[in-house]
């Protein structure tokens, strides 16, 4: 509740707080656990974990010939302490992160500089995400959404809408 699940994590995502604020507003959040903030704040690695069928999901969709894009919430200290678990990104068409544009999902804003940025049309857009206020804010925006629940389920949905258009 002090950290990621607090609204101080959204800022963090959004870039618009140094580490050190960040730090200090976890703090504030739990006093009573200070050191285990400063020692989970000191290295996010291991925050994120790369799934074992990312890389060869990303490159299958594209031999379907679809582009494949990120869209992610995620703060600049995670990105580089998690680098390491972020080998599939150079994969990918484009990826655009929170706190590079100062704005996270599932602010209208960040989806039209997805669509800007890459010269998109939402309407030919599928959106995966695990969170459903991401989801509808993608279908409000103009794409098709989709929770993610399973690399399995993500896969079907996907030859559902084929099958469709």
């Amino acid at each position: 509740d002090a950290t990621v699940l607090n609204q101080t994590w959204d800022e963090y995502d959004r870039g618009v707080l140094t580490d050190e604020e960040v730090l200090n507003r976890f703090i504030k959040n739990d006093p009573a656990i200070e050191k285990e903030l400063r020692i989970f704040s000191a290295n996010l690695s291991g925050i994120i974990k790369e799934f074992p069928y990312a890389r060869q999901w990303i490159l299958d969709l594209k031999a379907q010939g679809f582009q494949v894009y990120i869209l992610s919430n995620f703060g600049s200290k995670c990105m580089r302490d998690c680098k390491d678990e972020m080998g599939f990104v150079p994969l990918v068409d484009g990826a655009l992160f929170s706190y590079e544009e100062k704005v996270v999902k599932p602010d209208d804003a960040i989806y039209q500089k997805l669509y800007k940025r890459f010269h998109l049309k939402p309407e030919e857009c599928l959106f995966f995400d695990d969170r459903e206020d991401n989801i509808k804010a993608a279908i409000e925006n103009g794409m098709h959404g989709i929770v993610f629940k399973s690399y399995e389920q993500a896969k079907e949905a996907i030859a559902k809408l084929k099958e469709e258009s």
